[in-house]
């Protein structure tokens, strides 16, 4: 047999088995239903995302399977990531969908009892997260971001000690040297918005999609101000500014205008460290570990094309000025892997500033 015909046959056998792979993720999924869980409160912005995120899904898992969300709120998420592996069925038919929390693993957080590599990893998002504040925080009202150093004592919100939304500015106020305490116990990210908007709460961090929504309104009367959006920084110093974000500066922006150089030393290393395991993926989706072969194709490769769907990003960009990226399984894993790489000493500093809470 010839060399062309040799190459020809094995172009048949390819697709045929290709073929063969998407008729078994269709005839899978056909006909059943996918249960997704969120692991926050119901009318949250995480909520939210994922309802909108479902109807995409379902239109790209080959089968368009019925798709339900289901809230399993507590212990700031973990409570349904600990369902995921410990109680949920690994037939292919319940995944989680929602933010992750890097910073209970690399501790040992006893609430936290799966590791995230252990999942079958499905596709991830990434966001923007910014630091905002009530602008009475400070006398006389902040003005412009650089304000918040007048602050005396501001009172940071979070749903638990670990909980990467209050840990990163409470890290960022620790950073720029502004005295602070924190207060846990809130069910999410929209609970601790509430309490902002009774004035329980002076300071939070959140999705530069849920500034531009759910807080338009709250930032357009004055009372709420963003402060920073946070920003990766390499060893070198370099970092990349975004240009989607205007209406605050990046993180080292603002310390270098305050403090007229770049951010140091180890309560720096710790935010930075979280920002960069947090900034790149921001949301994630599960799968239980022995998830059926054909139900974890179909799954990721409905995670990759409803997440690059034109109309889900589209929808991103005209709600909140930002488009949202897709962590793919190479990358992600990648991600997860790299939670062994901290160092004993942003260990020690993150420690001591959750200890330092109470």
């Amino acid at each position: 047999m010839s060399t062309r015909l040799l190459t020809f046959a094995g172009c048949v056998l390819a697709i045929a088995g290709l073929a063969a792979q998407v008729r078994a993720q269709t005839e899978f999924y056909a006909g059943k239903r996918l249960t997704v869980i969120v692991g926050l409160e119901a009318g949250g912005t995480v909520d939210t995302l994922a309802r909108t995120f479902a109807v995409k899904l379902r239109q790209h898992i080959p089968g368009n399977p019925a798709i339900v969300v289901q809230n399993m709120p507590g212990a700031g998420g973990s409570t349904a990531t600990n369902y995921l592996q410990e109680r949920a069925a690994a037939d292919g038919l319940t995944i989680l969908y929602g933010p992750w929390d890097p910073l209970a693993q690399a501790l040992g957080d006893q609430t936290l009892r799966v590791r995230y590599e252990t999942f079958a990893y499905l596709g991830g998002t990434g966001d923007i997260r910014v630091a905002y504040a009530r602008t009475d925080a400070v006398a006389g009202g902040i003005k412009a971001p650089r304000d918040i150093m007048k602050a005396s004592n501001v009172i940071v919100g979070a749903l638990n000690k670990t909980d990467i939304s209050g840990l990163l500015p409470k890290l960022a106020l620790q950073v720029l040297g502004v005295k602070h305490r924190m207060i846990v116990g809130y069910r999410g990210g929209n609970d601790v918005f509430l309490a902002m908007q009774r004035g329980e709460v002076q300071f939070h961090s959140t999705s530069i999609s849920t500034f531009r929504g759910r807080n338009a309104a709250f930032v357009k009367s004055g009372d709420g101000i963003g402060i920073a959006y946070l920003v990766p920084v390499e060893r070198d110093g370099a970092y990349e500014k975004s240009r989607y974000v205007t209406e605050m500066p990046a993180f080292p922006d603002l310390y270098k205008e305050v403090h007229g150089r770049l951010p140091a030393g180890p309560d720096w290393d710790a935010l930075n460290w979280l920002t960069n395991q947090t900034g790149e993926m921001t949301f994630v989706g599960f799968a239980p570990r022995g998830t059926p072969p054909a139900a974890l194709a179909a799954l990721r490769a409905g995670f990759e094309g409803a997440s690059n769907d034109p109309e889900f990003v589209d929808d991103a960009i005209k709600r909140n000025g930002v488009p949202f990226t897709f962590v793919n399984v190479a990358r992600g894993q990648a991600i997860f892997r790299s939670l062994a790489d901290v160092t004993p000493q942003v260990l020690q500093t993150l420690r001591a500033s959750i200890a330092a809470q109470n």
